[in-house]
């Protein structure tokens, strides 16, 4: 099963055990979405509570109830298992479930592979890899991304003009 990191321990929260979590996800929403956290030794902690404090998620489980516990466990990064996660609406994706996606353009020419994405604050910025050269970034906008299609496992984009002449 595929599991996705949400964050890492950074340090006990209080002597009751609550956990300092630092999210490696801009959904920090998942937090308080889901009802279990994973450590990397599979061991599975029950949410009781999670609220946003600053940067951070503090993190309440059943399992652990003191900081001497919690301190065992700074350094080590949480996850989840994808198909835990909640379904998203239509249109919006994991960039978990994007990553390693062909991108192709509308005659389906291979540009290269869907390598991570960049969040600007007003429109995110989609990291393709050609198969050499410079990293093409293409805002994700519907003139430019025209299908993302998991089932067939391809996103499909018309680069900006300046882009198509680089790649050629």
């Amino acid at each position: 099963m595929q599991k996705v990191v949400l964050g890492q321990i950074v340090a006990p929260h209080g002597v009751r055990g609550d956990l300092r979590i630092m999210p490696l996800t801009s959904n920090t929403q998942l937090f308080l979405d889901m009802d279990y956290l994973l450590l990397p030794n599979e061991r599975r902690l029950q949410i009781v509570k999670a609220r946003p404090h600053k940067n951070i998620m503090l993190v309440t489980v059943k399992e652990i109830t003191s900081i001497e516990e919690a301190e065992k466990l700074r350094g080590q990064k949480v996850s989840v298992y994808r198909e835990d996660m909640p379904e998203l609406p239509e249109g919006r994706y994991y960039v978990g479930d994007l990553i390693g996606l062909p991108v192709v353009d509308e005659e389906g020419k291979q540009i290269g592979i869907f390598k991570d994405v960049l969040q600007t604050g007003s429109k995110d910025v989609y990291v393709i890899q050609p198969p050499e050269g410079r990293d093409i970034l293409v805002v994700n906008i519907p003139e430019n991304i025209r299908e993302i299609d998991l089932q067939n496992r391809r996103i499909v984009v018309r680069l900006p003009e300046w882009d198509e002449e680089e790649i050629r």
